[in-house]
């Protein structure tokens, strides 16, 4: 290795040279080589973001088996999680999950806008399963993720829950994957985000879900709040045209002392 000016380690050219031929393989392959590092990496780069915020528990709206919940403890996050997925099914396997972590709490319920009940179209791949109607582009992009049948779920609201999980001292993350509903989720806690100090919202570039709120507007309700976009994820795209359809949005707050 040799040093830059600035005073960055910079590679050789040897070294550079493999790893192109090393990512020129992989890519052939449908695989690439990353370096996992905040500065290049969407999710290093969410972990950072939780670890520099000192984010002590995480709501996770829209849990599905537990797969975010999962991957935050793989990546190094020991704080509280608390997730909360209303389809019976996969409540089941979340719940089984929680039970090797006792710093990770399971819901049985949806978060919307008020208190209730709801019919939750169940997708064929669960995750994609959505209390709004699918629209035919999410369709053609995803036939996975058809509606194969109904359920009725409870819904409650952020506010109602937001004080039974936190603590004064709390700085919390509120993670939403509602598949369109992430709006009426935000209506629904509009006290609770007052407290909460990031956010990671799933936002649709295109229309996917009748009555969903897409991301311009949604960016302009979060900034009117206080919130500044500080990272993206790349969701799913169209698998003919390549066009990107959903991403995730990573918030924080404007005045955090942190940031």
């Amino acid at each position: 290795m040799t040093v830059a000016r600035s005073g960055h380690i910079r590679q050789q050219p040897a070294t550079d040279a493999l790893h192109r031929v090393v990512r020129a393989i992989l890519r052939r392959a449908s695989f690439d080589l990353v370096r996992y590092d905040h500065r290049y990496h969407p999710i290093a780069r969410r972990m950072r973001l939780l670890s520099a915020h000192e984010i002590s528990v995480v709501f996770d709206v829209g849990a599905n088996i537990g797969q975010y919940a999962t991957q935050l403890r793989t990546l190094g996050y020991r704080g509280r999680i608390v997730s909360f997925e209303p389809l019976a099914d996969a409540f089941a396997q979340l719940k089984s999950a929680t039970k090797r972590d006792p710093l990770w709490d399971a819901v049985n319920v949806a978060i919307g806008d008020s208190a209730g009940t709801a019919m939750i179209n169940i997708a064929a791949n669960s995750y994609s399963s959505s209390l709004l109607k699918m629209l035919p582009t999410h369709l053609r992009s995803s036939p996975e993720a058809k509606y194969v049948r109904t359920e009725e779920v409870p819904v409650r609201t952020l506010d109602s829950l937001f004080g039974s999980y936190v603590q004064p001292n709390d700085r919390s993350f509120l993670k939403v994957d509602t598949q369109g509903y992430e709006y009426r989720v935000l209506q629904g806690g509009s006290e609770a985000l007052e407290r909460i100090t990031g956010i990671q919202l799933e936002m649709s570039i295109a229309p996917l879900y009748e009555g969903e709120m897409q991301f311009d507007d949604l960016l302009a309700h979060l900034n009117s709040r206080g919130f500044q976009l500080m990272s993206v994820e790349p969701g799913f795209s169209d698998p003919v045209t390549g066009q990107l359809l959903q991403l995730d949005g990573i918030f924080f707050r404007e005045s955090s002392p942190l940031t």
